[in-house]
């Protein structure tokens, strides 16, 4: 009978104390992305497997799945959840919910050691694209998963038709005559297409096709307030754009509050655009996109446990609409506001 590999084998193989292996399993945020990555892959050389994790597997499954999402970085991640849970409800299944890093950064410590640690059955990893080399250990330790609104060659994947989004809200500010358009965009960490992207280039495309109209394209932090600022940029150019489409409520929110700032009258000198539609944008009468947030969440769930119920189901990709919603911050652009930044 062969010798089970233990933690001083991982320890000893990646020239690392026990101490460190233990934080790469339990506490992966401590430990820094090269020691990490070098005690994962000797994990997976040895075969290790966790004595809670090899109890686990000789039980068939620890009854729970994981549910990792970026929740405190983007709020509409927790609509997400109420479908996730919604349709858990009656499953028998516990939820281990984990927040992770923001979507424009790397893959998050927890998820990389997730297929080593063996604590769930089954992973939903939502606004998050996995790295490689995490996505062929968690296929090849057996750990079914299902990603939201991110892309993944080797796993399901549910999301929105996010450059349908885009064109969506192009054709509604084109319709209403602005040819000058802001657009605010989140500063991404990492390369990879992400939702981002795929929302401007959607946007762009629909733009390109008009004609005669030029978006003026922003880098902005995550948050309305770093949003308000680089909005504020775009408002005080000297060609001023007639209209600003926000990557996301919260960064309209932010251009809401700089054209305030600049005495700017919303939609009458310029019309500012979400998407989305969280609680955010009801609350500002804002003219969004609106995701299927709940319905993701819930679709996310059932294929996951088809895959649980049978390793052998297909791959899958679901793709969910998105629909515009027009409120109160849309309109067609004043002849007076055209050029030059304001007074």
């Amino acid at each position: 009978m062969a010798r089970q590999v233990t933690i001083y084998d991982v320890a000893r193989e990646a020239a690392v104390s026990i101490s460190t292996v233990s934080n790469v399993l339990n506490r992966p945020d401590r430990v820094r992305p090269e020691t990490r990555e070098r005690v994962l892959v000797a994990a997976d050389r040895l075969g290790f497997v966790p004595k809670p994790a090899a109890v686990s597997q000789a039980r068939r499954g620890v009854g729970c799945v994981g549910i990792l999402a970026p929740f405190t970085s983007y709020a509409s991640y927790y609509a997400r959840l109420d479908g996730v849970l919604a349709e858990l409800r009656d499953s028998g299944l516990e939820t281990r919910v984990v927040d992770i890093e923001s979507a424009a950064a790397a893959t998050s410590p927890f998820l990389a050691a997730s297929a080593i640690r063996g604590h769930v059955d089954g992973l939903v990893v939502m606004g998050e694209r996995i790295d490689e080399t995490v996505e062929r250990r968690l296929q090849e330790r057996g750990v079914p998963t299902v990603v939201v609104d991110a892309t993944s060659d080797l796993f399901s994947v549910v999301t929105t038709d996010d450059f349908q989004g885009g064109a969506l809200a192009a054709q509604h500010l084109l319709g209403l005559g602005h040819r000058t358009i802001g657009y605010l965009t989140e500063r991404q960490e990492s390369d990879y297409e992400s939702q981002a992207r795929r929302r401007l280039d959607g946007f762009a495309r629909a733009v390109e096709r008009a004609g005669d109209t030029q978006v003026l394209v922003t880098a902005s932090g995550p948050t309305a307030d770093q949003a308000r600022q680089a909005a504020r940029r775009l408002l005080t150019a000297p060609e001023r754009p007639t209209a600003i489409m926000a990557h996301y409520d919260e960064l309209a929110i932010g251009a809401l509050q700089a054209a305030r700032e600049l005495s700017l009258r919303v939609p009458e000198d310029v019309s500012v655009m979400g998407f989305d539609d969280g609680p955010a944008a009801l609350g500002a009468g804002l003219t969004t996109v609106r995701q299927p947030f709940v319905d993701s969440g819930a679709m996310a769930v059932r294929v996951l446990t088809a895959h649980m119920a049978h390793s052998a189901a297909p791959r899958t990709v679901t793709l969910l609409d998105c629909s515009l919603v027009v409120r109160t911050t849309t309109g067609p652009p004043a002849t007076t506001a055209t050029t030059g930044p304001p007074a």
